[in-house]
């Protein structure tokens, strides 16, 4: 027999509502007393945390963004990674905190709107920014606090873009600063968005730059839909109780061992794929304050932050829960930000310029300069017709499409033979009928039989 303990008690959270979780037996739920729990009163909450982290217009500032988050949430578009409630506001109170004790002689609206502009910015989707931005402008009326530019990390962000062959866009580069903002207050973070809108060339970038600045950092990459769950976390055998390590267990175990003394490094997992309830809530308690992994064995491993995070690189979040959702720093990536021009210039860059390791020059630049000259009076075009007045049998994203074309002249211009010797006027000719066909069959090579 156990005697029982009068100072234990057990407790019961529950969401019965969410995909992946199950209802309690009715004999169990028979012996818990329930307790429904209401909805939190924001604005007392947000005036608590601000008081407690110095603000003296707590009052003032907690209904301001209370008004903003309510405003937000009923007139941005409805998208399944926003989240606009109690995590994600105490998420940009504790940044507001710690801006407050790095910079005591600014005003306390200015540092409150760059908290929640900085927290709240990397998320949107494309149409929903100037709307926030207008709400934010409306909220804090003739307060314009730039962006904080990092001038060593900056810099090397742009140097890893241009190392690794891609072109150096202000836009992209803010990305890669946001989703390093994010890293700093939250543990784990989910970098979302459709094919073609840079997730992977965001993190890769990320990790080299931090490496060149003497911070090593690694990226361990898996895809958690690829195996089942007991491969994943483990099994534990009921009848001989012999436990057998899961693929994530074990990294995520050799990903959390200390760090040697005095020395500094990042290590992320990156689980690229999708996310849905069936994985994704045994980790609510790593993503949570609690940063702890517990394994069918009763074995228990701490997230060992900032050394270790996690990054969910994803397409979208349709089939997570709430729960999850709000546990996570988001960082979303449009493809709109890039468009298909720097595909088309490192195109050409890397292979019509013998600069850049070619035997010999494919094209003349008078004859690359009327290529681009074509791109810039038909893509558009075509791309507008395939998204608006056709049905295509294979969705596709605008970068692919104008990769295609890329590589469907790239494989007839060695067939053409081209003298460039010849004036180049006597070549557009040749260079206009192979670029047709290529467009031809990579921008309308989607398209059904109906709509040609």
């Amino acid at each position: 027999d156990i005697p029982l303990n009068p100072n234990y008690g057990v407790f019961i959270t529950m969401n019965p509502g969410y995909a992946g979780r199950a209802e309690l037996p009715d004999n169990l739920k028979a012996l818990f007393r329930p307790v429904v729990m209401v909805t939190p009163d924001l604005a007392m909450i947000c005036e608590n945390m601000l008081m407690s982290e110095g603000f003296g217009q707590a009052k003032m500032l907690a209904k301001k963004m209370t008004v903003l988050y309510a405003l937000a949430e009923a007139q941005l578009s409805k998208q399944y990674h926003y989240d606009f409630k109690l995590r994600a506001l105490k998420s940009v109170l504790v940044m507001a905190g710690s801006l407050k004790r790095a910079s005591p002689e600014l005003d306390e609206s200015t540092i409150l709107m760059r908290a929640l502009r900085d927290m709240n910015m990397p998320k949107f989707v494309y149409a929903d920014v100037p709307l926030f931005r207008g709400l934010i402008g409306d909220l804090f009326p003739g307060l314009d606090c730039p962006r904080v530019r990092y001038p060593d990390f900056n810099d090397a962000v742009e140097a890893a873009l241009v190392d690794a062959g891609y072109q150096q866009l202000e836009i992209q580069v803010d990305k890669v600063i946001q989703l390093y903002e994010t890293l700093m207050t939250r543990h784990t973070t989910m970098v979302v968005g459709p094919t073609g809108g840079g997730k992977t060339v965001a993190l890769d970038t990320l990790a080299r730059a931090q490496s060149s600045l003497g911070l090593p950092t690694k990226l361990f990459v898996l895809n958690p839909k690829s195996i089942n769950i007991d491969e994943l976390y483990g099994v534990l055998d009921p009848a001989t109780r012999d436990w057998t390590d899961g693929l994530l267990s074990n990294i995520f175990r050799d990903m959390n061992k200390p760090v040697a003394e005095g020395r500094e490094e990042r290590r992320y997992i990156v689980y690229d794929g999708d996310v849905d309830a069936l994985w994704v809530e045994n980790m609510n308690s790593v993503m949570d304050d609690n940063k702890l992994l517990t394994l069918p064995n009763g074995e228990r491993i701490r997230l060992n932050f900032p050394t270790c995070s996690m990054l969910f690189e994803v397409f979208d979040l349709q089939y997570a829960s709430p729960a999850t959702v709000s546990r996570c720093g988001m960082v979303y990536l449009p493809p709109e930000n890039l468009g298909w021009r720097p595909c088309v210039t490192s195109w050409t860059e890397r292979n019509l310029f013998p600069a850049h390791g070619l035997e010999s020059q494919p094209l003349t630049e008078e004859l690359v300069a009327f290529l681009l000259s074509l791109f810039d009076a038909t893509i558009d075009k075509g791309l507008a017709f395939v998204r608006s007045a056709s049905r295509e049998l294979v969705p596709t994203v605008d970068s692919q499409l104008v990769d295609s074309l890329g590589a469907f002249f790239d494989s007839l211009l060695p067939q053409a033979g081209l003298d460039l010797s010849k004036p180049a006027d006597e070549l557009k000719p040749a260079v206009a009928a192979m670029y047709t066909f290529s467009y031809i069959w990579s921008i309308g090579g989607s398209i059904d039989e109906a709509h040609w």
